[in-house]
């Protein structure tokens, strides 16, 4: 059809202040580039068990009055969060994150799934995470369990 294609394509265009197509917008695949970078770093700072580095991580890729919360815990700033993923890496000492599927966004918004376990099979506990970005970098980020076991 198309009218719809022309839907789309207009849609996913952006403008200028004059109402003008901005012909500088980052590509679709920058875009998609961009938001599974950020999944990834994510993902690293998650499993990064040194506090220096995983404070370095954050001060790179989260802003200073980031956010996170979830069913089971919640934290702000560098020092909340930085607080919580050492817990999880203390209650979970032999697991690592890693995201399942691909990340996928639009404009300041990124959402990804992730599973925790050993390394090497189906992780037990499963997620999804909904973050807001400001400038590139996270501002917050609202997590969803999709799965976790009895006892976990």
């Amino acid at each position: 059809m198309r009218m719809t294609s022309e839907v789309i394509d207009r849609r996913a265009q952006t403008f200028d202040s004059q109402g003008q197509p901005n012909k500088t917008a980052p590509s679709k695949e920058n875009i998609m580039t961009d938001h599974t970078a950020i999944a990834r770093r994510y993902i690293d700072l998650w499993n990064e068990r040194t506090a220096s580095r995983r404070r370095a991580l954050l001060s790179e890729n989260w802003t200073a009055d980031a956010s996170y919360v979830d069913p089971l815990m919640q934290g702000g700033g560098h020092d909340g969060v930085d607080a919580m993923i050492a817990g999880v890496q203390q209650r979970f000492p032999e697991f690592k994150f890693k995201l399942i599927g691909e990340p996928n966004g639009y404009g300041d918004h990124l959402r990804f799934s992730w599973g925790l376990g050993p390394d090497g099979v189906d992780s037990p506990i499963k997620g999804t995470d909904f973050a807001v970005l400001r400038d590139g970098r996270i501002k917050s980020v609202t997590g969803f369990l999709d799965q976790v076991p009895a006892g976990a």
